[in-house]
């Protein structure tokens, strides 16, 4: 009998503009002990799917058909009191977004505590204690200490797997993980597969694995499907459905996963004809974008650190010698000249995006200068100076949820900083500069009069990329900027940055824990431990001559994807077929 059985589910949207079907007649099967990966593009349906499951579709999502069935017993139509009663305690849930999933008015203790009393029999004391055991079993350090700060003390990843340890303090039979690993680095996320891997071996629990990492897909699942447009395409052992694929989609989709042991000139893309998500392929020397201003002649490094320190406060008292800190940026030194793209690599809580940070001016150092085309931006202490400045360098932040003000329609969060910096002449230039970057990044001149929450994740990040792109900055520093991507929109957005360097001579602090995109974007890399500058090398000697040893452990633990593209069987002839009168291609360019 199987642990979870899905029979003919579909999902509507109702609307005044009609139904939006997001999951189309779906039937699957998930055994105990068995691990099956959901992949496909953003707003293919994957998260809708374990939403359904557990009944926490968003309104006004309903299940207009089909049945679920979890150990051979109907959960589907259960009373939400019944349905309070599975979730934790019989069916973990691991969120795609961690900052939304915690809390941010309660500590991390209470909330792991909170859900531990409410799925077991433990006391409040023991609850604790296993608690603390979860977070060292997640690896977050001093964990005695850590689970009494809040979630905004954590860094993207360290909040990830306070979310994974939550999911998992119920014992439960079937997990369902919606991008377990996007914020994890490669070490870290190696040791939560291993802990999902081993949950599912050990104590025979079943785990729905949606992900767009289909490096993760090749190392951890058994069975594999893929979903197109709330359609199940292709199921199967994974071996054999990313090595021999039989549908002509699932092959384009497994050619755009980024190489890992080649360095391309471009991204292979997942192209669709007549699909709204196509990007636009523009002159840039004759689009708006090309024409900036305010430049001046600067011969040397366009952003140098020197020895910048910083660290937080993580535990108060009345004298200072008490006081607790973290040291979250340790000495670093590094220099990115104009045109490059120089990337940061280390573990989650490492310091790489507290770096970001300090260079936008958001996190002001403790010690160190750091300077943008020869001007020292610690030594600007009031935000009129800061001004000009703020327009050159722009940031792509980690998180497109809560980076884009909910109540705001896209047009007007693009729109915000054209007006702010007055680059438009009147309104109606904001309005046709904002349709433009739409298009250019694959939404289409629609999606503005959208809110944030009617996008997938994916194209959340678009949005946030669109509007970092709107004051035609000189520097772009994207923090893990396709983390929430799929492998076919990542291949867009990183060809999209890759033109927009390569035409408009932009410079990038690309900051990732995806290895293989890193290899192909970067220039130059610079990876970082506790806060420190281990190693700073040319990417491909890096990639194969790194000399610290934490660098070579690194590259290491990078998985493996054993697919088609790396089996030499890439697709460079476009392959067709009829997919709701939909022709896609895959081609390397």
């Amino acid at each position: 009998m199987a642990l979870l059985e899905v029979k003919h589910l579909r999902i509507e949207y109702p609307s005044r503009h009609g139904v939006m079907t997001a999951v189309d007649d779906l039937s699957f099967r998930i055994a105990r002990g068995e691990i099956l990966g959901v992949v496909g593009e953003s707003g293919a349906g994957k998260s809708t799917i374990g939403n359904a499951i557990i009944d926490l579709l968003s309104p006004p999502g309903r299940m207009s058909q089909g049945e679920v069935y979890l150990d051979g017993k109907k959960i589907s139509g259960l009373s939400q009191a019944k349905m309070r009663q599975l979730r934790g305690r019989h069916i973990g849930f691991i969120f795609q977004d961690p900052m939304t999933s915690l809390n941010p008015l309660f500590t991390v203790e209470s909330q792991m505590v909170e859900t531990l009393l409410a799925n077991t029999k433990l006391s409040r004391e023991q609850a604790r204690l296993k608690s603390i055991s979860l977070l060292d079993a997640v690896g977050i350090p001093e964990p005695e200490l850590r689970i009494k700060q809040y979630p905004h003390q954590f860094s993207g990843g360290m909040r990830q797997r306070v979310v994974i340890a939550i999911a998992l303090s119920g014992d439960p039979e079937l997990i369902i993980a919606d991008e377990p690993t996007t914020a994890l680095d490669v070490s870290i996320q190696d040791q939560i597969l291993t802990l999902i891997r081993h949950l599912c071996k050990e104590r025979n629990v079943g785990c729905m694995l949606v992900t767009h990492d289909m490096g993760v897909v090749s190392n951890i699942t058994d069975r594999v499907a893929v979903m197109y447009r709330g359609r199940l395409m292709e199921i199967g052992p994974t071996e054999q459905v990313l090595s021999t694929p039989s549908h002509n989609y699932t092959k384009s989709l497994i050619s755009a996963v980024p190489r890992s042991d080649l360095k391309l000139h471009r991204f292979p893309l997942v192209s669709y004809i007549e699909d709204a998500t196509h990007m636009q392929e523009l002159d840039l020397k004759r689009h708006w974008l090309g024409q900036r201003q305010d430049q001046r002649a600067f011969s040397g490094p366009i952003l140098k650190v020197a020895n910048c320190d910083l660290r937080f406060l993580t535990k108060k008292a009345l004298l200072p010698s008490q006081r607790q800190y973290v040291q979250a940026l340790d000495g670093v030194s590094f220099e990115i000249t104009e045109g490059e793209t120089f990337g940061l690599v280390g573990e989650s809580g490492s310091g790489k995006s507290t770096m970001a940070r300090a260079i936008a001016g958001l996190y002001p150092p403790d010690s160190g200068k750091i300077y943008f085309e020869g001007i020292d931006l610690t030594a600007l202490k009031n935000e009129q100076a800061r001004r000009p400045l703020r327009r050159q360098m722009q940031m792509i932040f980690q998180n497109p949820y809560s980076s884009l003000n909910p109540r705001m329609r896209v047009n007007d969060i693009i729109a915000e900083p054209i007006i702010f910096h007055r680059l438009a002449q009147d309104n109606a230039e904001v309005r046709r500069i904002v349709a433009d970057l739409l298009d250019y990044v694959g939404l289409g001149y629609g999606a503005g009069t959208k809110y944030p929450h009617e996008f997938s994740g994916g194209q959340r990040q678009r949005i946030s990329i669109a509007r970092a792109l709107a004051t035609r900055p000189r520097l772009l520093i994207c923090d893990e900027p396709t983390s929430a991507l799929d492998v076919s929109v990542q291949a867009q957005i990183l060809n999209l940055l890759k033109d927009l360097q390569y035409e408009l001579k932009l410079t990038m602090l690309f900051i990732s824990h995806d290895l293989p995109v890193i290899r192909q974007m970067c220039d130059r890399v610079g990876v970082m431990r506790k806060g420190r500058l281990m190693e700073v090398a040319q990417t491909e000697q890096l990639f194969t001559q790194a000399q610290d040893p934490y660098s070579r452990s690194l590259i290491a633990l990078m998985p493996e994807f054993k697919g088609m593209s790396q089996a030499g069987l890439d697709i460079e002839a476009a392959t067709t077929n009829d997919v709701d009168g939909v022709y896609y291609e895959s081609r390397t360019q």
